[in-house]
């Protein structure tokens, strides 16, 4: 099974400080959907990851969550794409759970529930935490620079980043890089 795992905030839609509350706060980033679709097509999987301590602060209920990802699914349904599974952690950073990212309990269950070796998988996202916890499960780092880390685009990335990490643009450049490495022939 190939399977590419995603963070959804500041990865795939706008982030925002005041947190994604409601499905209408829910906006895609330029093309993110799109990458999606085209992961999709080229015989991926695609899983999300995401803390969602929005529901262990109390700003939103898990209906409001249900139906962030219901518009979501519907968006990218529009463009030929489907996430085949979404995990969430609902804790706050005070609860100090094992699924809240830079720990990798939630990349844990999506291992488990597909019954895969998560080894070398790819793992998407826009923060430091996302590589944390990409690093401590075993997956293959991606830093987009959307989100959290637009304000890298230029800039070497910075030493605390865990080694091995790769930069790309946006969601859209990942899934090109990706593309291109599994359509070279092999040495």
């Amino acid at each position: 099974m190939k399977i590419i795992i995603l963070d959804r905030d500041g990865t795939i839609n706008h982030d925002s400080d005041e947190y994604i509350k409601s499905p209408e706060e829910w906006l895609p980033l330029p093309g993110a959907l799109e990458a999606i679709s085209r992961m999709n097509h080229a015989g991926y999987h695609v899983v999300i990851v995401t803390n969602q301590s929005g529901l262990g602060r109390g700003l939103m209920d898990v209906a409001a969550l249900n139906g962030i990802h219901k518009r979501m699914l519907k968006q990218l349904a529009a463009v030929g794409g489907r996430i085949d599974a979404i995990f969430y952690c609902p804790h706050s950073p005070a609860d100090g759970c094992t699924c809240r990212k830079p720990m990798p309990g939630l990349i844990d269950q999506v291992a488990e529930r597909f019954g895969l070796e998560i080894q070398g998988v790819p793992f998407v996202g826009d923060t430091l935490t996302d590589m944390q916890a990409a690093v401590a499960a075993g997956c293959s780092p991606h830093l987009v620079l959307t989100g959290k880390s637009a304000g890298l685009r230029g800039q070497t990335l910075p030493a605390v980043f865990p080694e091995g990490t790769q930069t790309h643009v946006d969601l859209n450049a990942f899934v090109d890089a990706l593309l291109k490495k599994h359509s070279e022939p092999a040495a």
